[in-house]
């Protein structure tokens, strides 16, 4: 630890405050050993220039120089970790890897300029001030980065990332590991202590499996990023009960440090700050999948509703003539995290049912209209959810999401179920080209849907969602179970 520890809630009223992502430390350095390298290789050779009276006009050479000196200097360290947070915070490993990387470097550039036989094109004391000066400069500016980042530490000025922290009876006041994630930026959202630690053997107690459901329903509804358990390793039963419940999370569950870790060592490790924590489980998606995801979904929906305009406008106005009622249903629906959102619809039925009990179309079924029947039958019914994936509650290609009502149903009778949650819910998903969608009037025929959704989770790629777009199309003029 840095300096004299400050309480838990002094810190956590500081990092509440936060402005900067932790994680952005370790790139703000690589940002600045780059500005640091250039410039003193240009400013170096400028003024070398100026004071001898060399010729002023512009010379680029010193401008590659400094890119040859970044590209290997920025290469070394990073490969030997000097850019994660919690080694910038060591001066005495800093300082020490700096002069020897900056040392390497030199003789890299050296042999390069002998070896191409291009040392006359440059100045020797030109040459030996720009690399003398980088490494000083170099130095200089990671003693003021260290420094920034003890004041940062203790004033909690990175941006704030909610959690939940569950925690063993009696472990918080000794835990200098929930401190540390605070100042990093980490805030709890709320922290639920472990009263009733149960038996070895038996499963979780009622206590602490209403806690856990109490944990799931605010992790859904305080837009919580990430839960951290803290009981002692030795409890190993308790943390795999505790998990087994959580995993219904889209969400990463970490476990803080203990002594006792031999059990778990091969699972990844997160740095945080100074300490470690064993990731057991990680989110469905990285960030960079999300992201990708996320960007197709909004380029491809809005071309699809400026193409497809002309026909969901003629749809609305068959569905006006046809029968009485509006145009567009909506019914609520489970979405990622279990997120309750509205489903947009094109009105096919003259019934607008939406409550604890909701029957599922059948074939010849009496409420569908006329012109709901074609809207069905083409899938053309489901044309306005274009809106749903511009709003985020849906993505082109996912697992299909039911109605509220027959979720609750199949939560208890389907093993898993809940798990198709890990994803954004879809127009189309893995389950529907492969035949399984419409009327699921078996347990069994609901068991193979939730097998193929949950093979998409586990199996997610940029790819196969082209692949399942592309088979939604080929599908479209010969589908057999849409009624």
């Amino acid at each position: 630890m840095i300096g004299r520890q400050p309480s838990i809630q002094a810190t956590f009223t500081a990092a509440s405050k936060g402005t900067l992502p932790f994680e952005c430390v370790g790139w703000i350095a690589v940002a600045v050993d780059f500005v640091a390298i250039m410039a003193t290789s240009v400013i170096t050779d400028f003024a070398y220039r100026r004071l001898f009276l060399y010729p002023t006009e512009n010379d680029l050479r010193f401008i590659g120089i400094g890119l040859l000196i970044f590209a290997n200097f920025s290469a070394i360290l990073a490969a030997r970790g000097n850019y994660q947070p919690r080694n910038l915070l060591n001066l005495r490993r800093q300082i020490p890897e700096i002069i020897s990387a900056w040392i390497v470097v030199s003789l890299i550039l050296l042999g390069a300029v002998f070896s191409f036989k291009i040392a006359e094109s440059f100045s020797r004391v030109s040459t030996t001030t720009a690399l003398v000066s980088g490494c000083g400069v170099i130095v200089l500016w990671r003693v003021a980065l260290r420094n920034w980042l003890v004041r940062a530490f203790h004033a909690g000025r990175f941006a704030e990332r909610r959690v939940i922290v569950i925690v063993e009876q009696g472990q918080l006041r000794s835990c200098n590991s929930l401190m540390e994630l605070v100042r990093c930026g980490y805030r709890p959202v709320k922290t639920f202590e472990i009263r009733d630690l149960g038996s070895d053997t038996a499963g979780a107690s009622p206590s602490l499996r209403r806690m856990l459901e109490e944990i799931i329903e605010l992790s859904r509804n305080a837009d919580v990023q990430e839960l951290f358990i803290l009981v002692k390793w030795e409890r190993a039963r308790l943390v795999e009960e505790v998990l087994s419940v959580l995993r219904i999370l889209p969400l990463p569950v970490h476990l803080l440090p203990d002594e006792n870790v031999a059990r778990f060592l091969g699972n990844p490790v997160l740095q945080v700050g100074t300490v470690w924590t064993a990731e057991l489980k990680r989110a469905p998606l990285t960030l960079s999948e999300r992201s990708l995801k996320r960007a197709f979904d909004m380029i491809a929906a809005g071309l699809g509703v400026v193409l497809l305009a002309p026909l969901m406008f003629v749809a609305a106005v068959l569905i006006k003539l046809d029968s009485k009622g509006p145009i567009l249903f909506t019914q609520a629906r489970n979405g990622f995290n279990g997120r309750s959102f509205r489903i947009l619809k094109f009105r096919s039925m003259s019934t607008l049912e939406d409550g604890a009990k909701i029957r599922q179309a059948i074939r010849n079924d009496p409420r569908v209209t006329s012109v709901g029947s074609w809207l069905r039958r083409t899938s053309l019914d489901e044309l306005p959810q274009l809106f749903n994936v511009l709003g985020g509650s849906m993505s082109l290609v996912g697992p299909r999401p039911h109605a509220v009502a027959h979720n609750t149903e199949y939560e208890r009778l389907v093993a898993n179920y809940a798990f198709r949650y890990h994803m954004k819910p879809g127009i189309s998903g893995w389950a529907q080209v492969n035949g399984l969608r419409g009327e699921t009037p078996s347990v069994e025929l609901m068991e193979k849907r939730v097998e193929a959704d949950l093979w998409y989770v586990n199996n997610w790629s940029f790819w196969q969602d082209l692949r399942i777009l592309w088979r939604t199309v080929l599908l479209w003029p010969r589908q057999t179970s849409a009624y």
